[in-house]
């Protein structure tokens, strides 16, 4: 099982997956809009086609960060 913080610049939350969840499937589950701003992984950048990786795949075993950081015009 991982510990992932899930969410965005306002809002984070922590879940228990299993190892053979896919991304994606963590962001809808907690309603994070994943179509606005940039995808990151423990603080790289996703590449297109990773959110329908599971954690394992990308070599996460225990806990990470999946957060969706908006970034605003006037920041």
């Amino acid at each position: 099982m991982i510990k992932v913080v899930v969410g965005n610049n306002v809002k984070r939350e922590t879940v228990i997956v299993d190892a053979n969840t896919t991304l994606r499937t963590v962001l809808e589950d907690a309603n994070v809009d994943y179509t606005r701003g940039v995808m990151h992984l423990d603080g790289s950048s996703l590449n297109p086609g990773d959110l329908d990786k599971t954690f394992a795949s990308l070599g996460i075993t225990e806990k990470c960060y999946l957060l969706n950081v908006v970034k605003a015009d006037n920041a």
